[in-house]
């Protein structure tokens, strides 16, 4: 009971309610049932009018009024937050340098068990926090607290940096059936209690204050809000439906407030890659629409850290046997099939020109970017050593090509794909680290419908059969045959991934 003005403006890892001065909390599907020993953290912002913002006047917890003479008769435990929360404060400039990287014990088991795949089981992969259930761990994979907890022992008193995906936003990723989520375009409510409240709720425990905390917000969201609605003609209805709704920048404006209030988290958006966003039309409309998502739900851009380019795609780091400068009798590499009139040629030069783009749409001039190469090294006997012929434009740039794929637009479970560069911090100018953010191995979506509970549908990109669509030229896909769900392990791709790594195993 509050004793004056007080208002409960936003409350998390609770059902909240208030009726005059007085605030109720109820417990969510998730934290209503405790083992022994077990307890629950619940907090809210809050505001006051007038000069003075007493301490509330009385607690009481299942009717029981909490004295402070004794422990209360549930181990349920209340704290309550009436200020904004810390924000950003006592961050380094870059969380990966200077500190060991988290290795997910239940990634690198199935990567060990595989014919030669101890050669790459200690790297350090993304923790994908694909839906609620996730939260407090599935079937084959531990919760949040339970990898927080292997990361304080990794770490042994050193600065360790653990990586987490953000990925469950209501009409999750509007541009593909593989991947949709488990919430529906409306239920942005259920993503802040449901879901972001009871992750930043972990995240913020005094025990994992030392660990740098690394999430990758929300991928394949907002860039679908530029390329993939009407009037383009890559429009998708349900991506029509976000951008009308709002529901992606609100949730992703909500979900950085709240990681953005933990001073030990380190927040990155998602900018696509290269052959998605590298087109004029496409390139600074994505940093002004981030910049708008980074400033909605009481978010502010402090709360960014930077971005990361190719999440769980396969662009090349580097194209070193042709450049976007080129011409090939009087024709621009620009002009080629490949190209396409993109800017960009990879992901490297796509991410240092999009950190200055951000820059001059708002952000702060320190932010940094990340390139996931967990999956773009294209090595084999497949790869080119030098340039193409001069014969035409298309054959130099074919001939030279390091990425291999049938069409830039081409995602899921890409057959010829390598391992690529190895986690790695501060590797060129302006960017934070080369992560493997996409566990090699794991699927990026069915072959074919395969029943589930994680609302994930087939999608025909992920079908080796499939003649295209105008997202990829009408191209074929270029998939893998008999792939799983995206998420789960996917062994022909694993050991595919390991043959054709560059550099290689």
């Amino acid at each position: 009971t509050f004793p004056g003005t007080q208002k409960v403006s936003q409350g998390w890892s609770a059902n909240w309610s208030q009726s005059g001065a007085d605030v109720t909390a109820t417990s969510m599907s998730w934290n209503g049932g405790l083992g022994t020993g077990a307890s629950a953290e619940i907090g809210f912002n809050g505001s006051y009018t007038g000069s003075t913002n007493a301490d509330p006047a009385s607690f009481s917890l299942n009717g029981t009024v909490c004295t402070g003479q004794q422990p209360p008769t549930s181990t349920t435990t209340t704290t309550s937050d009436p200020g904004p929360g810390p924000g950003p404060g006592n961050r380094v400039d870059n969380p990966y340098v200077g500190a060991k990287m988290y290795v997910n014990p239940d990634w690198s088991a199935k990567a060990a068990a595989e014919p030669g795949g101890s050669r790459v089981a200690n790297n350090s992969t993304g923790v994908w926090i694909d839906r609620i259930a996730a939260i407090t761990g599935t079937v084959d994979s531990r919760g949040i607290a339970g990898h927080l907890d292997e990361a304080v022992r990794q770490a042994a008193g050193s600065p360790l940096t653990i990586q987490f995906v953000i990925y469950n936003l209501p009409g999750r990723d509007c541009s593909a059936l593989a991947s949709n989520g488990e919430l529906k375009p409306t239920e942005i409510d259920r993503y802040k209690t449901e879901y972001i409240d009871p992750i930043a709720a972990i995240l913020a425990k005094p025990a994992y204050k030392d660990l740098r905390i690394v999430t990758t917000v929300e991928i394949d969201s907002l860039p679908n809000l530029i390329t993939n609605v009407t009037p383009r003609p890559t429009a998708v209805p349900q991506c029509d439906v976000m951008k009308a709704n709002g529901n992606y920048i609100t949730g992703v404006g909500y979900a950085l407030a709240k990681l953005g209030a933990i001073p030990n988290v380190y927040n990155y958006l998602d900018i696509g890659h290269h052959g998605w966003i590298g087109w004029d039309d496409n390139f600074g409309a994505t940093a002004e629409l981030l910049f708008q998502a980074a400033n909605a739900s009481g978010s502010t851009k402090a709360n960014v850290q930077g971005f990361i380019a190719n999440t769980a795609n396969y662009g090349a780091v580097r194209e070193p046997n042709f450049s976007i400068n080129d011409s090939v009798g009087g024709k621009s590499v620009r002009e080629s099939k490949w190209v396409d009139w993109n800017r960009y040629t990879d992901e490297l030069s796509y991410a240092q020109a999009f950190r200055q783009k951000a820059v001059q749409a708002g952000f702060d001039a320190g932010v940094g970017m990340l390139i996931d190469t967990s999956r773009n090294g294209w090595g084999g006997a497949a790869r080119p050593t030098g340039p193409g012929p001069q014969t035409s434009v298309d054959a130099y740039v074919n001939g030279g090509r390091l990425d291999r794929r049938i069409h830039l637009g081409n995602w899921c479970n890409q057959a010829g794909a390598g391992l690529g560069e190895r986690p790695k911090a501060a590797p060129a100018d302006g960017i934070d680290a080369f992560v493997w953010m996409k566990p090699p191995g794991e699927s990026d979506g069915a072959s074919k419908e395969i029943p589930n509970n994680e609302g994930k549908g087939a999608d025909k990109m992920c079908d080796p059969t499939y003649t295209g669509n105008v997202r990829n030229g009408n191209n074929m896909s270029g998939a893998l045959p008999d792939a799983p769900l995206s998420g789960k392990w996917f062994s022909a791709q694993f050991q595919e991934l390991m043959r054709n790594a560059y550099p290689a195993l």
